[in-house]
C-alpha cells in the first residue's frame, strides 16, 4: 500500500481501484443511485417513525454509514485524479506557450497534443 497521488500509482495503466473508483464516481451520478439513497433515508425515517427496537435504528444507521465512507473514498479518489489532470494540462500549455515564445514551434505543437485527452489516462 503506498500514500501517492492517485493519478501517480500504477504507472500508464489504471489499477483495479482507480478502475472501480471511476465506476463508482459514474454510478453516484446516475439517477439510479439517487433512487437508492432516497430508498435508504425513507428506511431510516421509516425505521426511526414506526418505533422499531434499538437493534434495528443501528443497522439503518450503520448502512447509511457505510455507503457514506464508501462514497466518500471513491469520489475523493476520482476528484484528485481530476485536479491532477488538470493541472497537467496547465503545465503543457504553459511549456507550449515558453517554447512557442522561444521560437520552438514544434515542440509546443507535441506539448499540446499530450495534454488532449489525458485526463482519461489518469
Amino acid at each position: 500500500m503506498t500514500i501517492q497521488h492517485p493519478a501517480e500509482r500504477g504507472g500508464a495503466s489504471r489499477g483495479t481501484f482507480a478502475r472501480f473508483a471511476e465506476w463508482g464516481s459514474n454510478l453516484t451520478s446516475s439517477p439510479l443511485f439517487f433512487s437508492f439513497c432516497a430508498l435508504l433515508v425513507g428506511a431510516f425515517v421509516a425505521v426511526h417513525a414506526a418505533g422499531l427496537s434499538l437493534h434495528w435504528q443501528h443497522v439503518a444507521g450503520d448502512a447509511m454509514g457505510a455507503v457514506t465512507l464508501l462514497l466518500l473514498a471513491l469520489l475523493k479518489n476520482a476528484e484528485r485524479r481530476a485536479e491532477h489532470a488538470v493541472q497537467r494540462k496547465l503545465d503543457a500549455l504553459a511549456t507550449a506557450m515558453l517554447h512557442q515564445w522561444q521560437g520552438e514551434p514544434g515542440k509546443a505543437r507535441e506539448c499540446l497534443e499530450e495534454a488532449i485527452g489525458m485526463e482519461e489516462q489518469l
